[in-house]
């Protein structure tokens, strides 16, 4: 990329809120936890959070990602990802004896809790989501039967369920909003009787910044999204962004950044996937400048102040004195 700086290029907008939810920095906080209290190495079930640059920092101090419970030595401590797990994987973990500490998001654990009620309540349901994801296969791992896919409008029409007035529906956390709401029209229209859950499933950070990317896009000429191509919700807030008429790059770190996004381009907008630390909004922040920017502004948007407790026998050092530590 040019070194020589933009002429065009003036001021930065960015997103309010954006980078890491409370629920990642809660995963985050374990795997760090785990490493001080009983030292290196501590095994973790998939990429603890969808980010490249975190796992090669906890990789760095010791963690070790793996997919096979057959990968992990007897006796050994075993943290389980922000997405969850299946029931056939929490039992595989505890027939061969770890130490487990659960990094589940908990609002990924209340739509698991749910399921199991409405299970023991004679229910079927229907989970939007996108298949292969973490997420998606510890919730629907939580069953064995009686759980439905559907990926977009057209698969459900294909469902076929035992009984119409016992089918409720839930959806993964991190989906686009406005593409769930469509679907679970769908649904609805298919099946007048399913059941909704209390509150929706996706959660409070994606919603937040989703919203912050429609405000966002619209009063800039071009985004950029810092998260890695695994995350979910940061490929929907690229996503969100071109659906909205804004030219949109997801970037892992600034290194990715192109010259050639931003010319003719007087205004970026820059946000950040939950699982994205804000060291690497600065870090693009600064290439930006580089390249010519002049100005950065943050726009209004919610404050969150959501914390998750860690699980018993991870210290007491609370998150926000932990999250404030990383900053």
């Amino acid at each position: 990329m040019s070194e020589q700086a933009l002429q065009s290029l003036g001021e930065v907008l960015l997103a309010e809120p954006r980078g890491f939810c409370a629920g990642v920095d809660r995963a985050i906080e374990i795997v760090e936890r785990a490493l001080q209290k009983f030292g290196a190495p501590i095994y973790v079930r998939h990429e603890i959070v969808h980010n490249t640059f975190v796992v090669n920092d906890l990789k760095s101090k010791g963690a070790i990602f793996i997919e096979d419970l057959a990968d992990v030595p007897p006796g050994a401590t075993l943290v389980f990802s922000a997405h969850g797990v299946s029931q056939a994987v929490r039992q595989e973990a505890a027939q061969r004896g770890f130490q487990v500490y659960d990094a589940t998001c908990p609002l990924v654990t209340k739509v698991h809790v749910e399921v199991a009620k409405l299970h023991r309540e004679g229910y079927e349901f229907i989970m939007i989501g996108h298949k292969g994801h973490p997420e998606v296969e510890g919730t629907m791992g939580q069953l064995s039967d009686g759980i439905y896919l559907v990926e977009e409008v057209a698969d459900v029409a294909h469902v076929r369920v035992k009984d119409p007035s016992r089918l409720a529906v839930v959806t993964q956390t991190t989906l686009s909003v406005d593409d769930a709401a469509e679907i679970l029209a769908a649904v609805k229209k298919h099946f007048p009787e399913v059941r909704e859950p209390k509150k929706q499933d996706i959660c409070y950070a994606t919603q937040n910044r989703q919203d912050a990317v429609k405000l966002l896009a619209p009063q800039v000429d071009v985004v950029v999204v810092v998260g890695s191509p695994t995350s979910s919700n940061s490929n929907r807030l690229r996503e969100l962004a071109e659906r909205l008429g804004t030219p949109a790059y997801m970037v892992d770190g600034a290194e990715d950044l192109k010259a050639a996004w931003f010319e003719g381009r007087q205004r970026v907008g820059l946000t950040a996937g939950a699982s994205a630390p804000d060291v690497l909004v600065q870090a693009v922040i600064a290439r930006l400048r580089d390249l010519g920017a002049t100005a950065v502004r943050s726009l209004p948007g919610v404050e969150e102040h959501v914390r998750f407790p860690l699980p018993l026998g991870l210290g007491d050092k609370s998150m926000a004195e932990h999250a404030a530590s990383r900053s």
